[in-house]
This record gives C-alpha cells, sequence and structure tokens, in this order.
C-alpha cells in the first residue's frame, strides 16, 4: 500500500467510527467526522496532510497525492 491509499483508509475509518459513536452515545462525536472532512478537504487544495508526513518518515512509498 502507498502513502495515498493508507491516507485515505484512515480517513475513511475514522469518520466511520466517529458516525457509530456519534449514533450510540451522543452527537458530539460527529465533529469528529467533521474534523476529517476539513483535514481531506485542505489537504485537497495545499498537498499538506500530517498522517502522510508521518507515514513518509516511517518509510512509506509515496503515492501520487503526496510525494
Amino acid at each position: 500500500m502507498n502513502i495515498d491509499r493508507i491516507v485515505m483508509a484512515f480517513a475513511g475509518g475514522m469518520i466511520l467510527l466517529s458516525v457509530a459513536l456519534g449514533w450510540l452515545f451522543s452527537w458530539q462525536w460527529l465533529w469528529l467526522a467533521a474534523l476529517m472532512g476539513v483535514n481531506l478537504m485542505q489537504a485537497a487544495f495545499t498537498g499538506f496532510c500530517p498522517l502522510a508526513r508521518v507515514l513518509k518518515t516511517m518509510g512509506q512509498r509515496p503515492g501520487a497525492a503526496f510525494k
């Protein structure tokens, strides 16, 4: 797996987790989903993603989006 796929899988997992926690416990968990969405939007426009930077330093293979 390259960095792009790991970032997308992590973001999707966090969004699904926050929706499940919001449904089970409190609607305030949905703020986590909103935060992940905002981070995905800014990464699309700026090319900067904190997780991609961490993964790059860990030696993961870069993809097309995060070089």
